[in-house]
């Protein structure tokens, strides 16, 4: 019953807007566990301005960038104190970061072994490469990221027409046939009129949203949101307004407030009012309340701009996101965006909607004027990808991938939760967040895992909350049974005195 008490259950609220159940599970941190977190923060930072000390009184050797001597009196290019956490804290940790992996990133994968002999600031390689590690850590949802089969021969072949680079613009002499044959197929496979694809994910939102709204406008952000998304919204010069993460009340707050009270000042009204959210946040695995968003964007005819960078091919019986998911309208959402990074093992990004929107964007859009266009391998690769996950070349992988995808998602939250582990998120996102809490388990959870063969990211503040610490497994359609059994060491990594009694 305490237990029960303890978890905040996020279930459906407006139950009419759903055609399926929706629950999403975020257990708060037990209070004991919060303190000793603060607490190793504490001794963590105590330890940080000792060393410091040190350092500035050259007993112990400085490893970080600092200004030259003939160059004190200028604006200094380091922050000095905004390095704290990286030097002090960051630095005890950063060999679970970065890792070079020798393979390709499939669902097992090979690391180039390396080794620091001052406490992480440098790394020497040892020439040795660690062989099939399960990867734990790749957003590989469909299992395209491979470099053998139809996917594969496809982009070999168009390497050898087309070359690799392309050189130019899409404005310019960059503009392939393999280029509209893509974003016809990807107008086709999100149902839309019309799409635009970029080389690059992260540029597709921002470079896109500043030309979709600017001064006058306002955007309203979910908390959560991607760093693309936030600078975007920041570059457009938009009035910005957060809302509580997936919390409905918060953002129809916002929303009437914006429309009773105006722009700051005058009060006239809002040129544009864009709401802002993702289909599966990446840190809390949790799905966006899609339904109840495009009730209220249309209740107080506001603009809804999706970002799918994680959700599409990954959620929804045919893989078409979080809109196939639950099942609604594309037209009901203004502006889809979703990135070729994750589901089709490619780059890039796009964004689809109404024919108006695309030319637009084809005018206006930084990334669409100045940025080189997409490298055709990578544009067949997609191509491929999608005709697989669509079934137009002719065989049922795309389908069983799918399938597969969802029942390793099921299988492993649910064995997680019987080995009484804390995850966050909601149960068919294939993004699973194992909580950790305690600075010290950060480094010494990832350093375990990969001891054991198993490759996995590790994640703290400032990317989480302070007291959130997490260990992020993504889940993949190319994992069998096997692969996923191995979460059967967790519990021993948990207990292990390697575990409990890492030094802050």
């Amino acid at each position: 019953m305490l237990l029960l008490l303890q978890i905040q259950n996020h279930v459906t609220c407006n139950g009419a807007l759903y055609n399926r159940p929706f629950s999403e599970s975020f257990e708060e941190t037990p209070m004991l566990v919060a303190v000793l977190t603060y607490m190793g923060y504490g001794i963590l930072t105590l330890f940080g301005y000792l060393r410091d000390f040190l350092r500035e009184w050259k007993i112990e050797k400085c490893h970080v960038a600092q200004e030259r001597e003939e160059q004190r009196d200028f604006v200094p290019l380091y922050q000095d104190f905004e390095n704290f956490y990286t030097r002090n804290l960051y630095m005890r940790i950063r060999d679970s970061w970065n890792r070079p992996i020798c393979s390709v990133p499939g669902a097992k994968m090979d690391l180039v072994e390396r080794v620091s002999h001052d406490y992480n600031w440098t790394f020497e390689y040892t020439g040795k490469v660690i062989k099939d590690v399960i990867n734990m850590g790749s957003y590989n949802y469909l299992g395209f990221a491979e470099n053998m089969g139809y996917c594969a021969d496809a982009a070999a072949d168009v390497t050898m027409k087309y070359g690799i680079g392309v050189s130019s613009t899409r404005q310019e002499m960059g503009n392939l046939d393999k280029h509209e044959e893509l974003e016809m197929l990807v107008a086709k496979f999100l149902g839309v009129e019309a799409s635009m694809v970029f080389g690059m994910g992260f540029a597709t939102n921002s470079m896109n949203i500043p030309a979709l709204t600017g001064k006058g406008c306002l955007i309203l952000s979910d908390e959560l949101n991607h760093a693309s998304l936030v600078l975007g919204a920041r570059l457009s010069g938009s009035t910005i307004r957060v809302f509580k993460h997936n919390n409905m009340q918060s953002l129809e707050k916002l929303l009437r407030d914006a429309i009773v009270h105006g722009q700051p000042r005058t009060h006239r009204p809002w040129k544009k009012i864009l709401i802002v959210v993702e289909g599966i946040y990446s840190m809390e695995g949790s799905v966006v309340r899609l339904p109840e968003v495009i009730a209220l964007k249309k209740k107080y005819k506001a603009y809804l701009y999706l970002d799918e960078a994680h959700s599409i091919g990954a959620l929804g019986p045919r893989g078409r996101g979080v809109l196939d998911y639950f099942g609604l309208d594309p037209e009901d959402v203004d502006v889809l965006m979703g990135t070729f990074t994750k589901s089709f093992g490619a780059a890039g990004g796009y964004i689809g909607g109404k024919k108006e929107l695309i030319d637009y964007l084809r005018a206006q859009s930084h990334s669409a004027v100045y940025a080189t266009s997409m490298s055709s391998p990578v544009a067949e690769q997609i191509i491929t990808s999608m005709k697989c996950i669509m079934g137009e070349d002719g065989t049922t992988i795309g389908r069983e991938r799918i399938q597969q995808l969802a029942e390793n998602t099921t299988y492993f939250r649910r064995r997680l939760r019987e080995m009484g582990f804390i995850i966050y998120g909601n149960n068919d996102s294939p993004v699973v967040p194992v909580m950790l809490y305690m600075p010290a388990k950060i480094g010494a959870f990832g350093r375990e895992m990969l001891k054991r063969n198993i490759g996995v990211v590790v994640v703290g503040f400032p990317a989480t909350p302070i007291i959130e610490s997490r260990a992020r497994f993504c889940v993949s359609a190319a994992h069998t049974k096997e692969m996923l059994d191995v979460l059967s060491v967790l519990p021993q990594i948990s207990s292990s005195r390697a575990l409990q009694l890492c030094p802050s």
